[in-house]
């Protein structure tokens, strides 16, 4: 059985934690695929995978077999697209990631209609306020808030946004609104561990940085639950710009201390560069950076 066929059935198992999955993303029957890691484990004459009544995962060596040959497959697929020409139809699937709420309001209508014009892909994203590997997951494309670590992808800058604080207008009228962070301290706080990980929020006015202690009265781990909390009028809490561009131009929420705002934090698109470029991800990344360099919530 070719070598390239056994890799991207091991490569589905892997990614979809199941035989039954990984025959259905195929199109191939269970039976062949489990016939086919059964053959792929034979020639290596080492264990990729365990199996459990509920999951498949991979074992340490089958972790890195995973790395090399999704490289493999990934430079084959750029290979072929790079013999057919720079403009070759965009076809086979893409892995895209992004913070949570930046994937739902920004990333979701960048995928809808790149799956509109190329009807030959398929697209899965991950949305997560966490960093991701991407090799480690599979990914081909995302979205980075903040600054990069030096590392082997490519970087597109297509905005920025900053850490703002805000609170509904109906708590701002009855407890007023801070003039200073250390008011803070006199608020009920929601604080999103995902935008503030730490105790205190940082300040900034001129060059002069002020860290202050926050007391909250809750502690989410998501974005929006933070932003819900707000909205309802429990208290003040801080986001990202983007995140409550909505609730703000909607009159929903009111921003305060805005004297006091944080530095600029960069927003880049970022992708796998391989040495041909594939076509799919190029006509993607097009279309990401110019939908998000025309959005006024990044400018």
């Amino acid at each position: 059985m070719d070598r390239f066929h056994l890799m991207s059935v091991f490569v589905a198992v892997a990614e979809e934690e199941g035989f039954a999955a990984a025959a259905r993303r195929l199109h191939m029957s269970p039976p062949a695929v489990t016939r086919a890691i059964a053959l792929l484990e034979e020639r290596l004459a080492v264990r990729l995978l365990t199996r459990t009544t509920r999951l498949v995962r991979v074992t340490d060596a089958g972790a890195r077999y995973l790395e090399d040959a999704r490289r493999i497959l990934l430079e084959a697929d750029e290979a072929d697209e790079a013999a057919a020409g720079i403009n070759a139809t965009p076809r086979g699937h893409l892995a895209v990631t992004a913070p949570v709420l930046f994937g739902r309001s920004h990333v979701m209508p960048v995928i809808t209609a790149y799956q509109t014009t190329y009807k030959e892909t398929t697209v899965s994203a991950l949305f997560v306020d966490r960093v991701v590997s991407f090799v480690e997951e599979g990914l081909d494309v995302g979205v980075r808030i903040g600054t990069l670590p030096d590392s082997s992808l490519r970087a597109i800058r297509v905005g920025q946004v900053r850490r703002v604080v805000c609170a509904s207008p109906a708590y701002l009228k009855q407890h007023g609104s801070p003039r200073t962070p250390a008011d803070l301290a006199r608020h009920r706080i929601i604080a999103a561990t995902s935008v503030s990980a730490g105790p205190e929020w940082t300040f900034v006015k001129g060059k002069e940085k002020t860290g202050v202690r926050i007391d909250a009265r809750i502690r989410v781990n998501t974005n929006d639950a933070a932003l819900e909390a707000a909205r309802n009028g429990f208290g003040l809490t801080r986001l990202i710009s983007y995140q409550v561009a909505n609730d703000l131009a909607a009159g929903r929420l009111s921003t305060v201390l805005t004297d006091f705002e944080d530095t600029w934090l960069p927003v880049h698109v970022i992708h796998r560069e391989g040495r041909h470029g594939s076509a799919k991800v190029r006509s993607f990344v097009d279309l990401a950076v110019a939908s998000l360099r025309a959005d006024e919530a990044l400018q």
